[in-house]
């Protein structure tokens, strides 16, 4: 199964919402192997189609919160969500799409992740308008290098000064003491802020985003499992960094390779001199531990539910629907009309039965079954020559002779023909073999015993 890994831009708040505009987006195509197929940068409308599509979304875009959640599922959690996390929102909760981490933390609490709901239903019928289905959204912090840590908490040695009221708790001044160590953060440098709105003046080329200092960065800042994201101009971010961290150890990333960025000597050093000692973060990994992140934001009334007909899978199922629907016509057409050659088949063979007998039997006067009429008709007939009928005992009586075979003819204790039927009784201690039945069939005759007195009902078999 192919999966298509996008990474997409953040909303810029400042744009209404009839300006949205996605730009040409990064993405990489694995196949089935993980082996990657394609990767570039490509608008919505021309990226390859993929068994899965998994959107990288801005952390600039996402607000995680650690908060307790009632024990609810379903559509009571989702009304309920919005109460949980209004007090931390600037917006109306109700316009914000809220989507719940499955892990929870150490302590019970879980994390709670708020998005425009505009924005997102935005990203998501855009390319559900352009043949992807199967979509996944994943937090582009959660797919950094330290996003799935579990949060610890370390004790480390601190010596306080030497001086009176420095020692806390009546420790004593100038020795040892231990504080909960606090928890490192991931800082990484995902590239130039891009434009989602077009520009007021389309005649005027912007100036390129490496070529000034103050060109702004995106920003993701991840500790423990809550992550932010910011739009920071590149000489601040070392001092952004550090301000945020508040003396806890960073560990810093720069996304490199990404498609579309420049390639120039003087673009890469300008990314590398934002953050001065962080490590290279290619595009292709961070979009492999995208992957395996399992905080999907697709959540309610956002679920991929590949079943579903909308629009989009409507068109794509045109044409089977089209052919499905005119097999059915011809199939109840063909239908009826072999129904209609066989009912004048069946009319013409019964008209020429009824005018047989007619021709046969003029005395006739009222046809209802004319085979069965006829086959009565034709026993009379031999009746009144003479004739034996195949159920008179004579007939009964002389195929049962010839049917006996091992069984002694002597061994029959009584006869007794009625209701054009022949009982025969055997003497005790005769044994009749289970071939009788076998040779009464081959003389046109249908014998059946009875198990509990022995006695053999002989029938004509036609």
């Amino acid at each position: 199964m192919s999966t298509l890994i996008v990474l997409m831009p953040p909303r810029d708040p400042a744009v209404h919402s009839q300006e949205w505009q996605l730009p040409e987006l990064p993405f990489v195509l694995l196949d089935k192997a993980g082996n990657t197929q394609r990767a570039g940068r490509s608008a919505l409308g021309l990226l390859p189609k993929a068994s899965a599509t998994v959107l990288m979304i801005a952390a600039r875009d996402l607000l995680m919160l650690a908060t307790a959640v009632p024990p609810l599922k379903g559509p009571r959690l989702r009304q309920a969500l919005p109460n949980v996390v209004e007090d931390h929102l600037i917006q109306d909760a109700q316009t914000c799409h809220l989507a719940l981490d499955p892990r929870r933390l150490a302590d019970g609490r879980q994390v709670v992740a708020a998005i425009d709901r505009g924005w997102f239903r935005f990203l998501l019928e855009g390319f559900t308008a352009a043949g992807h289905r199967n979509l996944r959204a994943v937090p582009v912090a959660r797919c950094l290098p330290a996003a799935q840590a579990v949060e610890t908490v370390q004790q480390v040695q601190v010596t306080e000064p030497a001086g009176p009221g420095a020692a806390p708790d009546g420790a004593a001044a100038g020795t040892p003491a231990t504080e909960p160590a606090a928890e490192p953060v991931t800082a990484c440098v995902l590239g130039h802020v891009v434009a989602t709105a077009p520009m007021l003046l389309p005649g005027v080329a912007p100036e390129p985003a490496a070529a000034t200092a103050q060109a702004a960065l995106e920003l993701a800042i991840v500790r423990g499992a809550l992550a932010e994201g910011f739009a920071v101009p590149a000489a601040s971010i070392a001092a952004t960094v550090t301000a945020l961290a508040g003396g806890a150890p960073v560990s810093a990333y720069v996304l490199t390779n990404l498609p579309g960025e420049p390639v120039s000597a003087a673009a890469r050093a300008s990314l590398a001199a934002a953050l001065p000692g962080a490590q290279t973060l290619t595009f292709e990994a961070l979009a492999r531990r995208a992957l395996a992140c399992r905080f999907d934001l697709c959540q309610f009334e956002f679920a991929s539910q590949p079943w579903r007909l909308d629009r989009a899978t409507l068109r794509r199922l045109r044409v089977p629907i089209v052919l499905v629907a005119a097999s059915l016509v011809v199939a109840v057409v063909g239908a009826n009309i072999q129904w209609l050659m066989m009912a004048r088949q069946r009319d013409a063979i019964s008209a020429q039965m009824t005018e047989l007998l007619l021709n046969a039997f003029p005395k006739t006067t009222v046809v209802l079954d004319p085979a069965g009429q006829m086959a009565r008709q034709l026993q009379q007939l031999r009746l009144a020559a003479g004739e034996p009928s195949p159920d008179d005992f004579l007939a009964l009586s002389d195929g049962l002779a010839r049917s006996l075979g091992p069984v002694p003819a002597n061994g029959i204790a009584a006869l007794d023909y009625h209701d054009r039927r022949l009982d025969v009784t055997f003497k005790p201690g005769v044994n009749v073999d289970a071939d009788l039945a076998k040779r009464l069939a081959g003389n046109g005759l249908a014998g059946t015993v009875d198990a509990s007195t022995g006695k053999w009902t002989i029938r004509s078999a036609s």
